[in-house]
């Protein structure tokens, strides 16, 4: 008997013929002896719907507030699934976060989880009870309810996970498994049938959507697997993504994948001077502005000056081009300028530590289609580039057919 946790997104509970067709699948895990615990989104565009009401009411309203709303889309969903299960003779029980007492921080609208108490859910398994989980939800040491951030279900379900010291976790999407690329982009992306967790933690970080990136980090921190399903598939027999340990990939690929991310923007600050705790001067405010920096180049300083550019999400670009101007002013810089129409493409692979001529290959790619680069970041297994955004889909398939990524991928 193994110990099985799901997640299920927004469009597998979609109306209630989707969530009769979850419940076939979990009662079909459960009569293969294992246990079950489902995570479960809002329906799909539930959480838009009271993003709505509350911008209709008071969208500068208390967080605190916000969260009590937008929580209740997952209290819907994991009740109506118990009720589906009660129905076709499978005992259920669901828990909201609270319930399921999962603990977080105080952050409203982006709390991190720092504990979670499984006794009741391990009592009501060892009842032979189907578990059913809110997603995106918690509460902190106050018992004011909480929500994760978008896509706050995987990491509730692996968070769960790891509690429990489950087999495995299972994300059920509209997809069946991770690709080269987006299949969007590039028509003949290749399904990945086995990646590295380290991999998947690159790519997510690097703007592949299949799984949510603090979702991916706890797994890596835990070692917990994650296996990428689709809950649109018949039977649970049709292809899927398992990212797992390094180890228990047999074969090293040098590139896995392509990554790319739309919002991104640039900016440069110019003439400031290039004495030590300059950076620090500049990203700073950025930071004390809850604004996360991305990629960061400083050139060699000239005259006793020098410029700084870096990147952040496209949707922080005001708040950071005005906290720039203003750090401009205190240090006498000669110009700030800034950039909303960048993007990011990334290559990713394990084998990158054991070839050599990954990066030339990728530049040589783009220069032949005249893909300008404006900036340069690399770790073991990643590089990526800043491009102009109108160059950002001719980047990407030309780096998927430059490493040969339509190929079938181990």
């Amino acid at each position: 008997m193994a110990l099985i946790v799901q997640k299920y997104g927004g469009t597998s509970v979609g109306s209630p013929e989707r969530i009769q067709e979850v419940a076939k699948r979990v009662i079909r895990w459960r009569e293969r002896g294992n246990d079950v615990v489902v995570v479960l989104s809002a329906m799909s565009g539930e959480t838009n719907r009271l993003l709505g009401l509350i911008n209709a009411l008071n969208p500068e309203g208390a967080a605190r507030e916000k969260d009590v709303v937008l929580s209740t889309g997952e209290q819907v969903t994991i009740g109506l699934l118990s009720l589906c299960l009660e129905s076709m003779g499978c005992a259920a029980k669901s828990y909201t976060g609270q319930q399921a007492r999962l603990i977080t921080d105080s952050a409203h609208s982006k709390a991190r989880i720092r504990q979670i108490d499984d006794t009741k859910i391990r009592a009501d398994l060892d009842a032979g009870k189907v578990v059913v989980v809110a997603g995106f939800q918690g509460v902190d040491a106050e018992g004011n309810i909480t929500t994760l951030g978008r896509g706050g279900s995987d990491t509730t379900a692996v968070a769960l996970a790891v509690a429990l010291k489950a087999d495995e976790c299972q994300i059920y999407t509209d997809v069946d498994g991770v690709y080269t690329t987006d299949p969007r982009v590039v028509s003949d992306a290749s399904h990945i049938p086995k990646l590295a967790l380290e991999e998947m933690l690159e790519m997510a970080s690097q703007g592949s959507k299949v799984l949510q990136i603090r979702a991916v980090e706890f797994a890596y921190k835990y070692d917990m697997p994650i296996r990428v399903l689709s809950s649109f598939d018949d039977g649970d027999n049709g292809k899927s993504t398992l990212v797992t340990r390094e180890e228990d990939i047999m074969e090293e690929v040098m590139v896995r994948g392509v990554a790319f991310n739309r919002d991104e923007a640039q900016l440069t600050i110019k003439g400031v001077p290039d004495t030590p705790g300059v950076a620090f001067d500049i990203l700073g405010p950025i930071s004390d502005a809850n604004i996360e920096v991305d990629m960061i180049l400083q050139n060699v300083g000239t005259d006793g000056t020098t410029d700084f550019t870096f990147t952040i999400n496209r949707g922080d670009y005001a708040e950071a081009m005005r906290i720039l101007q203003a750090t401009g002013d205190k240090l006498g810089a000669s110009e700030c300028k800034g950039d909303e129409r960048i993007a990011k493409v990334s290559i990713v692979g394990g084998g990158m530590r054991s070839h050599a001529g990954v990066a030339s290959q990728m530049f040589k790619a783009l220069s032949k289609e005249a893909i300008n680069i404006r900036m340069i970041s690399t770790s073991e297994i990643k590089i990526s580039v800043v491009v102009d955004e109108k160059y950002l889909e001719l980047a990407v398939r030309t780096l998927h057919e430059a490493f040969k990524l339509n190929e079938t991928t181990a």
